[in-house]
């Protein structure tokens, strides 16, 4: 199991605090943080997309309390996962909001920037940009995703949401896209959408041109700002694992007892998202025998049942 050296919360803690500490010193900080999520992501464990749509539900939570919206973690998964399959636009804007997430969780990294998939997101985010624009910061993307050093392509994500009027948290989902990319990462880690030191909500307007705001990347205590906040998601990223690394471990213990026929692969779907309902279409399992097997794991110990309620209920780890 992945631990988090001490010296390391320490320095993640000291970063914290920007006045009097330099650009350089808090990137180290940072660097050492976003190393230590490294080894664990290229490990690819199987519990990989359970842990990256937890963050992602993280991050769309944050992102709807910064936009001024009520919903928070379970109204947000109740708004996705009780909505019949390509029904999409039922899901509501916060619904939306989370869509946006677990895309970036789930998609190969190298899709998430193309044009298809960034008017997609842009439309999950409350906007209707025309195609101009879309192509535009395709481009612009890509030039920072090769033509910078790391500090300055993440700073360089956020201004060219602002320029183009976007709300903070479509910058932090580029700039999280962006880091997958230079890393090398298979999948995005939704890291800095859950920030919300970063101002990720979305702007409830767009910006009138010549309005936009001063960009990190001209503004130091802006960028000392990110680095600490991509530090602290980091060891939260971590921290999550190390949780949901001790609740895998335990169901794949238990996995062996299990006698249903399909209970292998409700075991894999458990691993590979953040939850599922008890009404999932599982081949070669009843709903009856469903709620029978998510009933035993709760009495195992293995799963939780995360929506507190007696009927239409989610599980996870």
């Amino acid at each position: 199991m992945a631990t988090v050296p001490a010296w390391l919360r320490r320095a993640v803690a000291d970063a914290q605090s920007l006045a009097g500490q330099a650009v350089e010193d808090i990137a180290l900080t940072a660097g050492a943080a976003i190393s230590a999520l490294d080894a664990v992501v290229r490990r690819q464990e199987r519990l990989s997309g359970a842990w990256r749509q937890r963050l992602a539900l993280s991050a769309a939570a944050a992102t709807a309390k910064q936009a001024g919206r009520v919903e928070d973690e379970a109204a947000l998964r109740d708004a996705v996962l009780l909505t019949r399959p390509g029904d999409f636009l039922s899901v509501g804007p916060a619904g939306l909001l989370l869509l946006a997430w677990r895309r970036l969780a789930a998609r190969p990294g190298d899709e998430l920037l193309t044009e298809k998939s960034l008017a997609t997101v842009l439309e999950e985010f409350g906007y209707a940009p025309d195609d101009d624009v879309v192509s535009d910061l395709a481009d612009e993307l890509r030039q920072l995703g090769t033509g910078v050093v790391t500090v300055a392509m993440l700073t360089g994500a956020f201004k060219a949401a602002e320029r183009h009027g976007f709300g903070r948290a479509v910058g932090a989902w580029l700039a999280d896209a962006l880091l997958a990319q230079r890393l090398g990462w298979a999948y995005a880690m939704p890291l800095l959408g859950a920030e919300a030191a970063l101002g990720t909500g979305a702007r409830p307007r767009r910006l009138a041109a010549g309005s936009v705001a001063t960009s990190i990347e001209t503004n130091p205590e802006r960028a000392k700002g990110l680095l600490a906040g991509l530090a602290r998601a980091a060891l939260r990223a971590l921290d999550i694992h190390a949780e949901l690394e001790r609740r895998a471990d335990r169901l794949l213990a238990v996995a062996p007892k299990l006698r249903a026929k399909a209970a292998n692969m409700v075991v894999e779907r458990l691993l590979s998202d953040d939850a599922i309902v008890a009404s999932e279409k599982i081949a070669g399992m009843s709903d009856r025998g469903l709620r029978r097997l998510f009933d035993r794991l709760v009495e195992l110990g293995a799963v939780r049942e995360l929506s507190g309620r007696p009927a239409f209920r989610i599980y996870g780890l």
